[in-house]
């Protein structure tokens, strides 16, 4: 399994059944909110609508190409990465992805962990992160096992608990709204609410935080939640 610097949201945008299913499937175990989308109409629906941090796309799709979803990304300066995911194996396909916009290439036939390793790196420098650990103030975050470790005390995780706190982590020193959170760690067709994310505060609270110890979480009323030290 690959080092994932996040568990953020991805869109898939595939038109062949089984690639689309096991590439959304792989990206899901890994811990991502996954969207999927197959032709590329419905993709360029899915990419106006939401806001992701990595977009795989294929570049042969029905109804609207790869080439000009991804020329509506870059003219709208969307700040997802992307993946182009494609069985155009030439020098010149490939040169032609990444003129339009594209931040890296991978040929189909291709290894999931492959494919998987490279949304995490993609993810890593969109939130200019070179490692698998994530430090704030004397919070130790390992996003490889998914633990964390303060004051000599280590903290394990449900999977939706740790997403929280790591989407924290990586947006740490900024207010964060619930509205942002929400939309970066649940799928476009979720039932969940940005109430579920008032819960999971608190139970990060209860695992990382102690009455000794100098508050990390902290709630900014009317605008989301911070993670780190204040003055």
């Amino acid at each position: 399994m690959p080092r994932l610097a996040a568990s953020m949201r991805v869109l898939v945008v595939e038109d062949y059944p089984l690639v689309r299913t096991a590439v959304s499937q792989g990206l899901r175990e890994a811990g991502f909110a996954v969207d999927e989308a197959a032709d590329g109409r419905e993709g360029l629906w899915f990419a106006q609508s939401n806001r992701y941090d990595v977009i795989v796309l294929d570049l042969m799709l029905p109804r609207t190409d790869g080439l000009r979803i991804l020329a509506d990304l870059r003219e709208r300066e969307d700040a997802a990465r992307v993946l182009i995911l494609s069985a155009k194996d030439t020098v010149r396909d490939r040169v032609e992805g990444l003129r339009f916009g594209a931040d890296d290439y991978l040929v189909k036939p291709f290894a999931l962990e492959e494919l998987l390793a490279r949304v995490a790196t993609l993810v890593r420098r969109k939130y200019n992160r070179t490692s698998d650990m994530i430090r704030v103030s004397d919070l130790e975050i390992d996003t490889l096992r998914k633990t964390a470790c303060r004051r000599g005390e280590s903290f394990t995780f449900t999977s939706r608990e740790f997403e929280l706190l790591r989407y924290l982590a990586l947006r740490a020193g900024e207010v964060v709204s619930r509205t942002e959170i929400w939309e970066s760690l649940y799928e476009f067709d979720s039932e969940s609410s940005s109430n579920v994310v008032d819960v999971y505060i608190r139970y990060l609270r209860r695992k990382i935080e102690r009455p000794e110890w100098p508050r990390l979480i902290h709630t900014r009323r009317g605008h989301g939640y911070l993670l780190g030290e204040t003055p």
